[in-house]
């Protein structure tokens, strides 16, 4: 089973610094709850390594998944996928231009390969996506 989660926000900022935010593999990996630990693995940032921890049965450590920016047309697309043993991920962002700020278009991808991979993300797809919203927000004051 799949499961694809796709939802939008509105952030009142250019898209050249939503860019910064969203292509940078670091602070993609910050915003998700279940990364525990975090590696950007080269130079020119597409690649990093997430140590996951998720909270179901058959995984009982950290779960390594590989993960690499398949597609980077700035400043309004990055698409990424990973790769583990328990999961696959993908995840596109897009930023539109609006008359009053941004919006950040998001979609990701879960497809579990051990039971309860997916039942985990159909519940806290959502709650990933407004810690991506918050880590953007925070990081957007922080400048």
């Amino acid at each position: 089973m799949t499961v694809r989660v796709e939802r939008s926000f509105e952030v009142d900022a250019s898209p050249e610094r939503i860019w910064e935010f969203i292509a940078d593999p670091e602070f993609r990996a910050r915003a998700i709850s279940v990364v525990r630990e975090y590696s950007v693995d080269d130079p020119d940032g597409r690649r990093a390594t997430w140590h996951v921890a998720l909270p179901i049965p058959f995984v009982n450590k950290t779960v390594t998944v590989e993960t690499e920016d398949v597609t980077r047309r700035p400043p309004e697309y990055v698409k990424f996928v990973g790769s583990s043993r328990v999961l696959d991920v993908t995840g596109e962002h897009e930023i539109v231009e609006t008359e009053d700020g941004t919006r950040l278009e998001n979609s990701f991808v879960v497809d579990g390969k051990v039971p309860g991979v997916e039942r985990f993300f159909k519940r806290n797809l959502d709650g990933e996506l407004e810690n991506l919203r918050t880590e953007l927000e925070a990081q957007l004051r922080a400048q």
